[in-house]
């Protein structure tokens, strides 16, 4: 348990300091005034003083900040006091498009460094397996797949839960594998390619007597198998988190048609999935280290004001209309995300607790 807790704080720790380093960069680049350098929430209880930037250590290990000078969005961070420092060292003294990369390093960084991992774990296993397209393999006789026609060879341009109001067009057959995981119930629609045409049917998942489960029949054809090497690991580790992207953004996509908020999770089941992970591991562990940076990454992108993401729709608001936004306007878009950004903490914490007891 000592083990997994301190594992879980040097977890959420690097992906922080990566991204937030990110910000730090980016505005060191463009000469901007950065007062603080927080890891972490709350009183200090560790800092050190750099050239010109405070380096902190703060009580709460969840979330962290760069104090740039001229950055009143956030009243969660450190303001600067910025009567004697130049304008054209604040953020807004410098270009929008400027302000919008280092906005999106924290970002850019989080990726960086889940790639950096993913390519060094395939690199030491010695050999990657790819994906095939998403084309029909092989049909199980007697399956829903062969029942409604599909035969091997057929390409899947798209696959839907009409009744669910979600849908995929799946790059490779991974994609389709796995938007199709669990709904057993529910019945699919494939749009595929034969020869030049198109064609949909439609099925229900019945029980497979090959796998002994409730399947489509479906299979996939032959995986590729690469030999890595130090050159082509990084273009296989592109390929894995461009299959962890498709995932991620599927399931934001079926959010929003009100899908899948049961299996969101909080600081509470990351820990859980630390410990997990943990148990199986070094490798493991560090997998998830990707996966967990790669979603903070996604997580800042979206759209919300008090997210990276949001801030860069504000700076191109403000770059239409030829003016910034009132104060007043960004206190209020703050106001509101934070509101929606805790709600959510509070709802996959609860519901990582009830699954603690279930």
């Amino acid at each position: 348990m000592l083990l997994t807790i301190l594992l879980f704080i040097v977890l959420l720790s690097v992906i922080i300091i990566v991204h937030e380093f990110g910000h730090l960069i980016a505005a060191k680049i463009f000469g901007v005034y950065c007062q603080e350098f927080a890891i972490g929430m709350g009183p200090k209880i560790f800092s050190k003083k750099g050239k010109e930037t405070e380096y902190s250590l703060r009580a709460i290990p969840f979330g962290g900040f760069v104090a740039m000078a001229g950055d009143t969005d956030n009243d969660l961070e450190t303001k600067v006091d910025t009567a004697n420092i130049p304008f054209e060292r604040t953020l807004p003294g410098i270009s929008r498009l400027k302000r919008i990369i280092i906005m999106m390093a924290g970002i850019i960084m989080n990726c960086v460094l889940a790639l950096v991992i993913v390519s060094f774990i395939i690199l030491a296993n010695g050999t990657y397996a790819k994906s095939p397209e998403a084309v029909v393999g092989d049909v199980v006789s007697g399956s829903p797949a062969e029942k409604a026609g599909l035969e091997s060879g057929d390409v899947i341009i798209k696959a839907a839960y009409e009744d669910l109001g979600i849908s995929i067009d799946p790059s490779t057959f991974e994609d389709f594998m796995t938007f199709t995981y669990g709904h057993d119930d529910d019945i699919l629609t494939i749009t595929y390619q034969r020869d030049g045409k198109t064609y949909d049917t439609q099925l229900k998942k019945e029980f497979v007597e090959v796998d002994g489960a409730l399947e489509y029949g479906i299979y996939a054809r032959q995986q590729e198998i690469i030999e890595v090497n130090i050159f082509n690991c990084w273009s296989c580790g592109i390929d894995y988190l461009a299959y962890a992207t498709r995932m991620i953004f599927m399931a934001l996509g079926q959010l929003f048609v009100g899908q899948g908020y049961e299996n969101l999770s909080g600081p509470v089941g990351v820990f859980e999935v630390t410990s997990q992970a943990v148990d199986q591991g070094f490798e493991s562990y560090l997998l998830l280290v990707a996966l967990i940076s790669l979603n903070v990454g996604i997580f800042n992108a979206l759209p919300l004001p008090i997210l990276d993401g949001g801030r860069v729709i504000i700076l191109l608001i403000e770059a239409l209309i030829g003016r910034p936004l009132s104060e007043k306007a960004i206190n209020v878009l703050m106001g509101v995300s934070l509101v929606i950004i805790l709600g959510l903490f509070v709802f996959v914490t609860w519901q990582d607790i009830v699954r603690l007891f279930i």
